[in-house]
Formats: C-alpha cells, sequence, structure tokens
C-alpha cells in the first residue's frame, strides 16, 4: 500500500499502479510521510501538525507537537550500539526511545513517550549560527526540513535547516555541532546512507560526506540542475532529481528544466534517464516497495515506477507529491 503526503493531505492507493486514490487524512500541505523500523504505524509531518496512523490510514491521531508546523519527523533507530559508554547507553535504554519532530520556525521536540508529551530540545537553539537562519519565503523564518538516525550510531541525530545548513547531535538532541562549512545551506533533505554517510540535497547542489559532515563533496559540477529536493537509495543505486531553479521560476519562461539522476557510484558521476512528465514535472520524493520496486512522486501529482530497466507511470494524484511512503 502507498501513501503519499501531498499539497494537500495524505492519500492512499492500492498496489504499485493505480487508477484512483483515497485521502485518509485532511491536513492540508503535507511535507513528509515517514515509518520507521521499531515503531507502530506511519507519521504525517504537515503545515497543521504531526499525525500518527496505527492502522494503514484509515485513522490518525494528532500527537500535539507544541508548534503546528512540522516539517520532520524522526523515531529513534533500532537494533544499533550505542556510541557512548556502557552506562550511558544502560540509561538512555531506560529512558526508552525518542520521537522527534522539527517545526517551523526552527525548533526541535522530543517525546520520550511515543508523542503524549513533549519538550523542546533547547540546545538546538544554541548553534551559534541560529541567528542567521531564515527563509525569504517562508515570513523569513527557517525550518528543520530534514530529520536521520542510523541504527549503528542511534544517539547520533542529523538536522536538515532550510535555511540554515547541516547540524549534528552525539547525545540524542541535547547539544549540537554545526556540520555546515562546504555545503550549502539551503537544505532540503539530508540521507543518511552510513553512521558517517550522508547525502544533502540542497537549493545549491547535491552534496556528499563520509566523516559525518566534517567535510563535504559536492557531487552536481557536471550536470545543469542545481536544485535538489531529496535523494534516495535502494539495492545500490543512488537516485536523485533537480530542476534548473527554485520553484518560483518552474512555471516562469524557461521553466523547471527537471532532471531524474541515477548514480551506481555514489554520486560520483550522475546519469540523467528520462520520465514520464519530464522536463516540466520535478521529482520531489521516493520510496520503495517489499518487491523493491522504486517509486517516485512530482509536483505536478505524478507518480512514477521504476520497471524493467525504465520510468514508467504508475498513478496521477489531484496534488502535487511531497513525500512518499510504502507501507
Amino acid at each position: 500500500m502507498l501513501l503519499a503526503g501531498t499539497y494537500d493531505g495524505v492519500y492512499r492507493a492500492d498496489g504499485p499502479r493505480f487508477d484512483s486514490a483515497e485521502r485518509v487524512l485532511d491536513a492540508g500541505r503535507v511535507v513528509r510521510v515517514r515509518r520507521f523500523d521499531g515503531w507502530d504505524g506511519v507519521f504525517a509531518a504537515t503545515k497543521s501538525g504531526l499525525y500518527r496512523s496505527t492502522d494503514g490510514g484509515d485513522s490518525w491521531t494528532d500527537l500535539e507537537v507544541p508548534r503546528e508546523e512540522v516539517y520532520s519527523v524522526l523515531g529513534d533507530p533500532v537494533g544499533g550500539e550505542s556510541s557512548r559508554g556502557d552506562d550511558e547507553h544502560r540509561r538512555d535504554s531506560l529512558d526508552g526511545k525518542r520521537l522527534y519532530a522539527g517545526t517551523h520556525p526552527a525548533h526541535l521536540y522530543v517525546s520520550e513517550d511515543e508523542g503524549e508529551t513533549w519538550r523542546e530540545l533547547s540546545g538546538f537553539q544554541d548553534l551559534p549560527s541560529r541567528d542567521r537562519w531564515h527563509t525569504p519565503r517562508h515570513r523569513d523564518e527557517a525550518h528543520v526540513r530534514s530529520l536521520g538516525a542510523h541504527p549503528e550510531t542511534p544517539d547520533r541525530v542529523v538536522a536538515g535547516v532550510e535555511v540554515g545548513g547541516v547540524h549534528v547531535s552525539e547525545d540524542r538532541g541535547e547539544r549540537w555541532a554545526e556540520r555546515r562549512s562546504g555545503v550549502h545551506d539551503d537544505v532540503h533533505h539530508v540521507l543518511v546512507r552510513g553512521p558517517d554517510h550522508y547525502v544533502a540535497s540542497c537549493g545549491g547542489g547535491l552534496y556528499r560526506t563520509g566523516d559525518a559532515g566534517e567535510m563535504w563533496l559536492r557531487l552536481d559540477s557536471d550536470v545543469d540542475q542545481t536544485y535538489f529536493r531529496e535523494a534516495f537509495a535502494h539495492d545500490g543505486t543512488l537516485y536523485a532529481a533537480a530542476a534548473q531553479s527554485s520553484p518560483g521560476t518552474w512555471e516562469g519562461a524557461r521553466g523547471a528544466d527537471a532532471a531524474l539522476f541515477e548514480s551506481e557510484n555514489d554520486g560520483d558521476t550522475l546519469e540523467s534517464v528520462p520520465y514520464p512528465g519530464q522536463p516540466e514535472e520535478v521529482v520531489l520524493s521516493w520510496t520503495a516497495d517489499a518487491d523493491g520496486r522504486v517509486f517516485a512522486g512530482t509536483n505536478g501529482g505524478s507518480v512514477i515506477l521504476r520497471a524493467s530497466g525504465e520510468w514508467v507511470e504508475a498513478g496521477e494524484l489531484p496534488a502535487g507529491v511531497a513525500s512518499l511512503c510504502w507501507v
């Protein structure tokens, strides 16, 4: 079953190809729909709150994050060793797993009772660059657009701020260090591929780090498109997509001039591949099903599918597809 977070709520479709979809959450603009190993159900981060469904989308509960506009969500990864000492790890195990919510304006909250209560991780506001975070199109305020972690380093939380860079916490969000040198500040998404291995999709390029953000390498130098929204990795292939510039230009004379890229070498080379809707429609989101089929969603409401070595149409939704999640 496919859940799609769109500009007008969450939609549900059966099967990899569909003729119709049902809106199951009327929450306005949806930014992320995510599920996490070890957690029941699925989470929808929206501009009207953070919602959770444990019945496949039939019903949703508002988790009542202190700030209404929720742009990102993260459930503690499971199955890994703590990056800190045994005593600290034991204390954390007693504390229970954590659910994080990133908001607009750029604040970070945590719940240790699965969303019943929340507290702010105030250390996030102590980052040296905090006063310079802003997004002109969003009331001149920044937001926490991306949250990620890896099972092998579950204490390490990675946050991407639009516009404010990448930041890393080694103690489950209590204290933070900047990892914004060498990466564009307009961060839309950080794909956590390994404990220290991330790919950042930014308004000014695609970047990779192999040392948890201490150094970044730009990957898109040989392509024309520079506005990246989200990257995805599956079965050894890195997928990314971009437009010539920001969304305000996509309806102009030049259009989006969008492209979809695949890479078999972690982004060292990006191969542009054709897809339905190109070059007008921009791919914004990705997911894969249990059989390994990769899906992508576009700003025009199209869902496309990688099948038999090419991208084909899978279905249409009535609004732009900002996030995809297979459940």
